[in-house]
């Protein structure tokens, strides 16, 4: 045999041993999408946190048939553009067989399109705009209710409840704060009631006293807001500050202890009401899983379990019926999965089967309880 051949002989026995060693090391990737920077930084940790516990949990367990699930992480900061850009990373560098995420509606919309085009199953924990899953995506699914669901709630419980007659509705101009302000005006109105002010501020101001004065002169019996806890902070302070006692309303995007931090203090917090899924944390099929995390000085709020059961899902599917997203989409919505937060099953749209939104209240000790 010549060098020549030798070496090319040489080179296709390595190439096959390659090959088989990698082969035998298969993994799952799958792509966890939020915001890692920015004011709403908090929802991508606690993504990242449940994403990466069920996966050393699922992996400690022998995986998915023998295959590992590996993580890649794509930062969108809840900017639609660049959810895009992400998205487009996760399928075409990191070939993503899956993503959790993203978190903004307003990421999840334009990013999900990205995955269905590649037939990409995409489960968002925490995108609750009911447009995300009404465009006929087969691969597209939630862990979360929507906000018609979630609005009827606040609604009906400022009316019944609270025994509100006048409500100011304010909203983030975002797809998901004035999706979920627009849901709760219309039970509003379904109800008989009309919003005595419904106005936008912009994400990312802090001063908000121009549009409190406002509010104050028309002497709301409760400010309901559309809108995540950068803005809702600095609002609920600026309100307490001019005399502004009506009540605070608000939804599943003040949903973490950071809410205290951008309000100025428990004092500011104290009584604020907010709509969010039944407590995972009180679930007893969670129960080993958060006793590990907060073993680990790690509090399990939000939207941590939200994302260890959407890992559990694809597990599921997966594990069922191999490593095709045809499939394993079509199974997910004709069986139901055993998760951190009970069993969940998934109507012909994504949409879970059963919403389970209730109302929590903010304590003297900025922290917050389910009523």
């Amino acid at each position: 045999m010549s060098l020549k051949l030798y070496k090319l002989y040489l080179s296709v026995m390595v190439a096959g041993c390659l090959c088989v060693a990698f082969g035998a090391q298969a993994d799952i990737t799958v792509g966890v999408a939020g915001p890692f920077s920015g004011p709403n930084a908090t929802y991508g940790a606690q993504y990242w946190k449940g994403a990466s516990q069920a996966v050393a949990d699922i992996n400690a367990s022998g995986g998915i048939k023998g295959e590992k699930i590996v993580l890649v992480q794509g930062d969108d900061a809840c900017e639609p553009k660049q959810a895009v850009a992400v998205a487009n990373r996760l399928v075409d560098q990191s070939g993503v067989s899956a993503v959790v995420g993203h978190f903004c509606s307003s990421s999840t919309m334009p990013a999900s399109e990205v995955y269905d085009d590649a037939g990409i199953i995409n489960i968002t924990p925490g995108s609750t705009n009911p447009k995300i899953t009404e465009r006929g995506m087969s691969h597209l699914f939630r862990m979360c209710g929507r906000d018609d669901q979630q609005g009827v709630i606040a609604a009906n419980y400022m009316l019944d409840t609270l025994k509100a007659h006048k409500i100011a509705v304010i909203h983030d101009k975002d797809t998901y704060g004035q999706g979920l302000a627009d849901a709760t005006k219309a039970q509003l109105e379904k109800r008989g009631v009309k919003a005595v002010l419904y106005e936008g501020l912009s994400r990312g101001e802090k001063d908000f006293n121009a549009l409190v004065t406002k509010i104050g002169s028309l002497q709301p019996d409760v400010v309901y807001f559309g809108g995540c806890h950068p803005e809702a902070g600095p609002l609920v302070r600026q309100m307490r500050e001019q005399g502004v006692q009506a009540k605070f309303f608000s939804g599943d995007c003040i949903v973490t202890e950071e809410m205290v931090t951008a309000a100025g203090g428990p004092q500011y917090t104290q009584g604020i009401y907010m709509t969010f899924g039944n407590d995972p944390r009180q679930i007893a099929d969670g129960k080993a899983v958060i006793e590990k995390f907060r073993a680990s000085g790690f509090e399990p709020e939000g939207y941590t379990l939200y994302a260890y059961a959407s890992i559990q899902a694809l597990a599921a599917a997966y594990s069922a019926v191999g490593k095709n997203n045809e499939k394993a989409s079509a199974w997910l919505k004709s069986h139901a999965v055993a998760t951190v937060m009970g069993n969940k099953a998934w109507d012909s749209k994504g949409d879970l089967s059963v919403s389970d939104y209730v109302v929590y209240q903010w304590d003297d000790k900025g922290k917050y309880h389910q009523l």
